[in-house]
């Protein structure tokens, strides 16, 4: 890509990343180079270019099946706070300055020379998470850059956001009403996965934010205690805003959740009130149903999350039960029957089959999970015979 007069570097999140030593996941590139040179360089060096986003100037481009986002510098012409129109350059300073934080407009070239011209290397020592020239501005051009403003605070930043930066979210915080829900769910799912999500949804709610974001209350004790558990974003939603099952349904409604998001939160929603509401406490024979059901993880977090609470009462027997399964000493019970299993002692193909194996299923949680090869024979017996 440096080639014909054209310069490349690779910029945003692999530069700041690597200088942090963090994980790279993904390498974007920007270029003096137009889309269609873009293109034609990638094919000529035997790469394949796919137009994912031409009309703003990137291209993919796979080199032996990993992709690598290469954009050509860009400049404003116009926003609206969600998109914007703008014309190709040759600048990477302008390019760099059109961007949303300091720490996100560091650039690195083929020579090795890193090139910082808004103050992020600075910041990223510092851990400061800091706009670009006029925290108004930048925001005014996206409004979707206040929610970015504090998922990146909860990922890289430290010792409290910018000062000026959460004074300007607050200033324009009206402007989040014309982003889509799909988009805002992107932000804040990925803000509770962060590092520093629970002090950053404090920060939050401290500020307005979450109410409006959950339109419904939050339970900071629930998220703070289920921190150490494993950071799912979806996991951490349910405990943070599921207090009954139907809770599921309206963040659905609010998030614009995917239907695998969605199914999960549901299975979460009823793990949580099952826990909280139901009778008596829990013994190692519910805990094994329940991490046949849910898994051991969600299981360990969903405990965790309302440990503070009144219920659930679990006994010293079911928490050693639960850390056999976390520590792989003992196997996660695997629900032993098959469709196949029906078809091959006689049951024709179709919705018999599914409504014979939920009932197998439900005996098999109700005798607590078995794992042996008779009664999972006996089992098939059965639900043959009651069929």
């Amino acid at each position: 890509m440096n080639r014909d007069g054209e310069e490349t570097r690779i910029v945003g999140g692999a530069v700041r990343n690597a200088l942090l030593g963090r994980p790279v996941t993904e390498v974007d590139c920007a270029t003096t180079a137009l889309p269609e040179a873009i293109a034609r360089m990638a094919e000529r060096a035997g790469f394949k270019p796919v137009p994912t986003g031409i009309d703003h100037g990137t291209i993919t481009v796979v080199v032996e099946g990993e992709p690598f986002e290469v954009t050509s510098l860009r400049e404003d012409v116009e926003t609206d706070g969600r998109y914007a129109v703008v014309r190709f350059g040759r600048d990477f300073e302008a390019d760099a300055r059109r961007r949303d934080f300091t720490i996100n407009a560091l650039s690195l070239g083929l020579d090795g020379r890193l090139h910082d011209y808004a103050g992020g290397l600075d910041d990223l020592a510092a851990r400061r998470v800091r706009f670009i020239g006029d925290a108004h501005t930048r925001i005014r051009e996206d409004y979707l850059r206040i929610l970015r403003f504090f998922r990146f605070y909860a990922e890289y930043g430290e010792n409290g956001p910018d000062p000026e930066g959460l004074a300007a979210a607050g200033a324009e915080r009206a402007g989040l009403a014309i982003l889509s829900r799909e988009r805002i769910r992107h932000e804040f799912l990925k803000l509770l996965a962060a590092r520093r999500a629970v002090e950053t949804v404090e920060i939050l709610a401290g500020h307005g934010f979450l109410t409006w974001i959950l339109d419904g209350v939050a339970e900071f004790g629930r998220l703070a205690r289920a921190a150490a558990e494993e950071p799912d974003p979806v996991a951490r939603l349910a405990v943070l805003a599921v207090l009954v099952e139907e809770d599921a349904q309206r963040l659905r409604e609010r998030l614009r959740l995917s239907n695998e998001e969605h199914r999960r939160l549901e299975a979460y929603a009823r793990l949580l009130c099952r826990l909280r509401t139901g009778p008596g406490g829990l013994d190692p024979t519910d805990v094994r149903r329940l991490v046949a059901v849910h898994g051991t993880g969600t299981v360990s977090l969903a405990l965790a999350a309302l440990s503070g609470e009144p219920r659930p009462q679990v006994d010293r027997t079911a928490v050693e039960a639960l850390e056999r399964f976390r520590s792989g000493a003992e196997p996660v019970p695997v629900f032993p029957l098959r469709g196949a299993d029906l078809v091959a002692r006689g049951i024709p193909k179709g919705p018999r089959i599914g409504e014979m194996l939920d009932r197998a299923r439900a005996l098999w949680l109700a005798e607590g999970c078995p794992d042996d090869a008779a009664f999972a024979a006996a089992l098939l017996d059965r639900v043959l015979k009651e069929a």
